[in-house]
């Protein structure tokens, strides 16, 4: 946790993490080497918020997490714009040689986006990925990203089409994780995906703010699986 961080915006947020809740959530937490897999989202693409942390969501996890484990070692991999089958292709041998403990993977936005996504063919991307660091003895995090037909970039008469494409995305990744014993974090729905101040000036990433949230969904999922690990 960042200095301060009670007097912060962010901390009185309540979607955002309340002080001392993330070192009570991964107290004792057994990671040591964390890796993240994926595209903008996973890199950290998003506008500074005044009150918020500076930190792009992955990076505020690897910092919560080393504060339990000052030793941790960290690599993100995340490039934007890449589809499902880049990402497996560019990072996973990369991923696997850094010899995780922990993984996140976000993947699927951009095939989603667009009219051409084959829901099939981005479930065999991300099970390949996932089965892969699982077998090479890490815990597998994945991703279901705020809806961003809502983000201000979308015009009216795509919006609907949009929204269906990253809903099915959500649901099909919660249900391959639920196949294959991923932890799943699950940000669709949220309602800071409605609000247009939760986005960046591109208007379709979200800004700081919502990654302080997605770091707080994840860190509670987290700490939900270190009591109540995954099958």
């Amino acid at each position: 946790m960042v200095d301060g961080y009670a007097a912060t915006l962010e901390a009185a947020d309540p979607y955002c993490l309340d002080p001392g809740e993330a070192a009570a959530l991964l107290a004792g937490h057994p990671w040591k080497r964390f890796a993240v897999l994926g595209d903008s989202v996973a890199s950290g693409v998003g506008d500074p918020v005044p009150g918020y942390v500076e930190q792009a969501w992955c990076d505020r996890i690897r910092s919560e997490l080393a504060e339990q484990q000052p030793d941790l070692c960290y690599l993100n991999l995340g490039v934007r714009e890449l589809r499902a089958a880049e990402i497996r292709e560019q990072q996973l041998a990369a991923a696997v040689r850094f010899a995780p403990d922990l993984v996140l993977i976000s993947a699927g936005g951009n095939d989603a986006l667009r009219r051409s996504y084959q829901p099939d063919a981005v479930d065999a991307e991300l099970g390949a990925m996932i089965t892969a660091l699982q077998e090479a003895g890490a815990d597998v995090i994945t991703v279901g990203m705020f809806d961003v037909s809502y983000a201000p970039s979308f015009p009216e008469p795509v919006k609907h089409q949009v929204g269906e494409r990253m809903r099915m995305l959500s649901a099909r990744t919660a249900a391959l994780s639920a196949r294959l014993g991923a932890i799943h974090v699950n940000c669709t729905g949220h309602p800071a995906e409605r609000d247009p101040a939760s986005y960046s000036a591109d208007g379709v990433h979200g800004n700081l703010r919502s990654h302080g949230i997605c770091a707080a969904l994840t860190i509670r999922r987290l700490g939900l699986h270190l009591t109540r690990p995954t099958p």
